[in-house]
């Protein structure tokens, strides 16, 4: 006959707990691939809602000895607002997505970052991976689509683009931690109407 169990040690549960918050931590984590977001807001304004967001992360060496050897590096930051509907599914009223393409200049030995017709040219890859982590202001939707008094979130997503990379390139690519970088998250709205100045009164 075997001797009862005997129970587990409080310590024992305390471990398990913070393992399991260890491990929770470790798929946040893998969820984001790689890349931290430190802001994502956003707020109305006169014509619309505006969106900013700030990232963190490096660029991993596959990623860098590829750029080094003459490929382009796409980024791309996407976003969806949506208004919740509870007969029905959440309706999308607005998206917007902005790219940057990060190449080396071997000429100038600069790296450039194109994105929206503009470019800028840069002396390091720190300088030029800063200008593509985030940006500010950047509107996504329209007034009249978010007008009314209903429920709105945004599905936010920034990843290093892999299906923009030359197609010998993506074979056999996968999920390769090597090139891995997104990170995606939703953000409930509070649409509030935006300020205004106070009007300039008549001097005495």
């Amino acid at each position: 006959m075997s001797p009862p169990s005997r129970p587990v040690p409080l310590r024992s549960w305390w471990q398990r707990l913070t393992l399991v918050g260890a491990l929770l931590a470790l798929h946040g984590w893998a969820l984001a691939q790689g890349v931290a977001l430190q802001v994502l807001n956003a707020e109305r304004v006169e014509d619309g809602l505006a969106v900013s967001f700030s990232t963190r992360f490096e660029l991993p060496r596959q990623a860098e000895e590829a750029l080094l050897k003459g490929v382009a590096i796409y980024f791309v930051a996407e976003i969806q607002v949506l208004r919740n509907r509870w007969y029905w599914r959440d309706a999308r009223v607005a998206q917007a997505s902005r790219t940057w393409r990060l190449t080396w200049q071997p000429l100038t030995r600069q790296y450039r970052v194109s994105t929206g017709g503009l470019h800028q040219s840069f002396d390091t890859l720190g300088e030029a991976i800063s200008s593509l982590r985030g940006v500010s202001g950047w509107r996504v939707a329209e007034t009249k689509d978010i007008e009314d008094d209903g429920r709105y979130y945004l599905e936010f997503s920034y990843k290093l683009d892999t299906a923009q990379l030359p197609r010998p390139m993506q074979i056999g690519l996968g999920g390769s931690q090597g090139w891995a970088l997104s990170v995606d998250r939703n953000l409930t709205l509070t649409l509030e109407a935006p300020s205004t100045p106070p009007p300039n009164r008549p001097q005495p």
